[in-house]
């Protein structure tokens, strides 16, 4: 007879379970994208400020903490850090002296090729082995857990 949590096969139900497959995806995959940043002299989490002011330039930084769905004193941290490699800047907003607005360098905006080169290779280790019609599928289904657990970031990608 099988212990609590257990199936007769010896793993444990949790092991069965699609968040459970999820997380250690997820855990993977960062930890994979994390080497191809790191190449460049990036953590995981900073590509994503990056792309963010290359698309718009100049967020403020409770825009770019809305954006990547983050607090506050999250972002910026993640600023401080960008900022003392030389990526960005912050610089006062000229219709609010109470605000700060992020602007990257050229340091910065040197960064934008290599690192979409980064997320092709990702993008090609990810999906490696699958057909069109499974890329568009699996994206599909991608979307839709996303939209679940945070139904705010459904209308943007």
């Amino acid at each position: 007879m099988a212990e609590a949590g257990t199936v007769a096969s010896g793993v444990h139900t949790i092991r069965q379970n699609s968040s459970f497959a999820l997380a250690k995806v997820c855990r993977a995959h960062r930890s994979y994208v994390g080497e191809l940043l790191a190449e460049h002299g990036l953590h995981v989490g900073q590509d994503m400020v990056l792309v963010e002011l290359w698309q718009n330039d100049g967020l403020r930084g409770g825009d770019l903490a809305d954006r990547l769905g983050v607090e506050p004193p999250t972002i910026t941290k993640m600023l401080r850090r960008l900022e003392s490699c030389g990526l960005v800047e912050r610089r006062a907003d000229p219709e609010d002296a109470r605000s700060l607005r992020v602007y990257l360098t050229g340091s910065g905006r040197a960064l934008e090729e290599p690192v979409s080169r980064c997320w092709e290779r990702a993008e090609h280790t990810v999906l490696a082995g699958m057909n069109a019609k499974d890329r568009q599928t699996f994206r599909k289904l991608l979307d839709r857990v996303k939209s679940n657990l945070a139904p705010e970031f459904g209308a943007r990608q």
